[in-house]
């Protein structure tokens, strides 16, 4: 074995194995940084708080929807009062099962460190597993104090599924496309719920003026729906205190209501708690009774966005409010408004659920803030076009808005609202999306409870079973009514899926390219302090993907410019697979080559909850960690038998292990320097210092205050910031589909989408973009 290994390495030549050991990982930086960021606990008086604010966020659209179960379930009204009982039953179970037992107590507890949705299931999974089909993952990745994750035995369930995800590309593809329909379903959902409850809440009024135009009511939905949008850039606090007292007092009016309605109209309606009944039910309907379950299913709209809103607020506020005020509130309101509907069967569109604009605006804002949630992990992930996202609350960091989205959101909303102008159509296509979304979280959860929770198989085929006992059921009632409005999420979706899938292709080619076309660091370094050019004052700050090697624009930026900065810092910016990346273990700094090289690599790390606000510096937090750094390399060398360096026509090989604890706080800081590299005297052109002219920089005898005065004085003297525009183009002879999405999809998207320079606040006058075409 051994002798294999040596002749491998021969067979790849020396300058590759002198290329591994100029450019090691920066394992021994990621192992030592410690983490002094500690997960925020919430008090009791905080928690019983959030869960009040979180009515008017995370519930509304459950609370809501009584105002069109009924009527969407038997939309030619009651002919037999035990039908009437028979719904009631399917909606207590399918509340009690699905948002109750299901999310609640369930999938809620399968959160991301506090951030849901079907992102937040795939974040944990690609943490589990090799699934990641960028594969800029490394093990000093893993390093990170919010990067989690579970060891297995290699003979146990959960190795064996690990084992066999990781196997082919064609299964991690499958699992990535079963997210991006979740996510794509759940943004057709922020579409359809405010259409539907605002259209049926301002239908309420036609019922006091029949006489009313229809258009008048579409006019009154899409100002209602103008003004909700209008308010988002608020943020998800200021909207929640505002809607929270009107949420409050919503479901104690329908709750106290339903009560009043069991005592005076029937109380007999109270059978329906019997499961019987729903077996009676299908059994006499047959047919009507199996269509009609697309109906009962609007009861449970509103569950999938309790869980993508799970960022703006704690796991434990959500399940108090929920079990405590919304469930029974929920079950008082249905049981009463049956007991109504048997005592008066031609009264289904009930005025009192249908004239309540504000529960409207509420429930849609459960949707929405879900939709903007869904966006940002689908952002960080590669798999969402790059849009600006404002933070709008101090306290909490998941509260965000995203400007464009909502504006989407609006005009595709008022589309729909316009088009339709029926909300049982748009009630048929509402519950596609729900049931769809439900579906996709359920088979997410089946990897989740046994890779990360590591449950026994029979537990999870328990949850499994019950979970597909509901949905299924409901997904094949919403299939026939695909001609009735069903198709409208579908459309939707696809739109959806379509763009983010073609932006992820595109992402993953550009990394694949910059991976093939990069420089080797041994020819770099052959080239000298001087890198074959004339070392001008100043810092240059090369962005790429790669956190090792040296990105193929620089090669292409040196070869045709004879000058290049006096210091240049290789930036890897990159989304890792947790919800947020402490700042304190944020930036990986280590040295390239020799110390008067003056060339860095800095690693900036990011979650998917992380923000790029404006007022942060970049630029300065860059600086600052190189300075750090310098500052502790210089600490540890003390501690190390070192020379100088020293190219005076000679070929050093040397390597440096550096070590520096403090015990400040516990907290250890270290960084590891490996440096080998060869020069020769005839590549060595001088170097010129921003204050030393052209004097020839032959030894790196710098103290680390003459460094850091050389630094600042580069910093000083100019920074530039350079990027890779790297333009795909479709080879000829490529297929149709492949042309359009990338010459037509990915460019459109790219050429919308918010600059790298953007997101960084980088000033226009200090950026330089390289151009670069890749035909894939």
């Amino acid at each position: 074995m051994a002798s294999e290994m040596v002749s491998e390495e021969t067979k790849k030549g020396s300058m590759w194995v002198l290329d591994q050991n100029l450019d090691q990982p920066m394992e021994e930086e990621a192992g030592r940084l410690k983490n002094m960021y500690r997960e925020k606990k919430f008090s009791l008086v905080l928690v019983l708080r959030l869960a009040f604010q979180s009515l008017g966020v995370v519930f509304g659209d459950l609370g809501t929807s009584p105002l069109y179960v009924f009527c969407n379930t038997f939309p030619k009204g009651v002919k037999d009062p035990e039908d009437v009982i028979g719904a009631l039953s399917l909606i207590i179970y399918s509340l009690t099962l699905i948002p109750l037992l299901k999310y609640v107590f369930v999938v809620l507890r399968a959160n991301d460190n506090g951030q849901g949705g079907t992102f937040a299931l795939y974040s944990l999974l690609r943490r589990h597993a090799k699934i990641n089909t960028i594969p800029n993952q490394h093990r000093t990745d893993e390093e990170l104090t919010t990067y989690s994750r579970q060891t297995y035995d290699e003979n146990s369930l959960a190795a064996k599924i690990k084992r066999w995800l990781e196997a082919h590309s064609y299964k991690k593809n499958a699992l990535l496309i079963l997210v991006l329909v979740g996510t794509c379903m759940a943004i057709g959902d922020g579409i359809l719920t405010p259409a539907i409850s605002v259209l049926s809440a301002s239908g309420g009024i036609k019922i006091d003026h029949p006489k009313m135009s229809n258009d008048v009511v579409i006019l009154v939905a899409v100002v209602i729906l103008v003004g909700l949008f209008s308010m988002q850039h608020y943020g998800t606090d200021k909207v929640g205190w505002l809607f929270a007292p009107i949420v409050l007092l919503w479901f104690i009016l329908i709750g106290a209501i339903g009560a009043l309605n069991i005592w005076k109209y029937d109380s007999s309606v109270l059978r329906a708690y019997n499961p019987v009944y729903i077996y009676r039910y299908f059994r006499r309907g047959k047919a009507n009774s199996w269509t009609s379950l697309g109906g009962i299913l609007l009861s449970i709209t509103g569950t999938e966005a309790l869980f993508a809103d799970l960022c703006h607020f704690p796991v434990l506020a959500v399940q108090i409010a929920f079990t405590l005020i919304v469930f029974p509130c929920l079950l008082l309101a249905y049981t009463g408004q049956a007991a109504y509907i048997v005592s008066n069967g031609g009264h289904v569109l009930d005025a009192f659920y249908r004239s309540i604009p504000a529960a409207a605006v509420v429930a849609s804002q459960a949707t929405i803030s879900a939709t903007f949630s869904i966006i940002k992990q689908a952002l960080a992930l590669g798999c969402f076009p790059r849009v600006k996202v404002v933070h709008t609350s101090k306290k909490f960091l998941g509260q965000i808005y995203i400007p464009d989205i909502n504006w989407i959101l609006m005009v595709l909303c008022i589309a729909v609202t316009a088009g339709f102008k029926n909300r049982s159509q748009i009630g048929n296509a509402y519950g596609t999306a729900v049931v769809i979304v439900m579906l996709v979280t359920t088979f997410l959860m089946v990897p989740i409870m046994l890779l990360v929770w590591r449950s026994h198989w029979i537990l999870v085929a328990i949850f499994t079973g019950l979970s597909l006992l509901v949905e299924l059921p409901y997904f094949s009632a919403v299939l026939f009514k695909i001609d009735q409005g069903g198709w409208v999420p579908l459309v939707i979706a696809a739109a959806f899926l379509l763009l983010m899938y073609a932006w992820h292709y595109g992402t993953v080619k550009r990394y694949e390219f910059e991976m093939h076309s990069r420089v080797s660091m041994a020819w770099i370094l052959g080239l000298g302090p001087s890198l074959g050019l004339v070392r001008v004052p100043g810092i240059g700050f090369v962005y790429t993907e790669l956190a090792s090697g040296v990105p193929h624009i620089f090669s292409h930026f040196i070869t045709n410019l004879p000058a290049i900065h006096s210091v240049v810092v290789f930036v890897c910016v990159k989304y890792l697979p947790v919800y947020m990346v402490p700042l304190e273990e944020r930036f990986l700094v280590k040295r390239i080559g020799p110390k008067n090289f003056h060339m860095f690599r800095c690693v900036a790390r990011f979650g998917y909850k992380d923000l790029h606000k404006k007022d942060d510096d970049f630029e300065k937090m860059l600086f600052d960690s190189i300075s750090l750094f310098v500052r502790l390399e210089s600490m540890m060398e003390g501690y190390s038998d070192s020379d100088e360096y020293s190219l005076c026509g000679q070929q050093t090989e040397k390597s440096a292990d550096f070590l520096f604890t403090e015990n400040d706080n516990a907290n250890t800081v270290s960084s590891n320097i490996d440096l080998s590299y060869s020069s020769y005297h005839d590549s060595i052109i001088p170097s010129q210092s921003p204050v030393r002219g052209n004097s020839l920089v032959r030894s790196s005898g710098q103290t680390v205050g003459e460094e850091l005065d050389f630094l600042n004085r580069c910093k000083d003297a100019g920074v530039v910031h350079i990027f890779g525009n790297t333009i795909l183009r479709a080879r000829r002879g490529s297929g149709l589909i492949k042309k359009i999405a990338v010459d037509y999809i990915y460019a459109f998207l790219q050429k919308i989408c918010r600059e790298n320079s953007v997101i960084f606040n980088v000033p226009h006058e200090n950026l330089l973009n390289v151009g670069q075409i890749f035909y894939v």
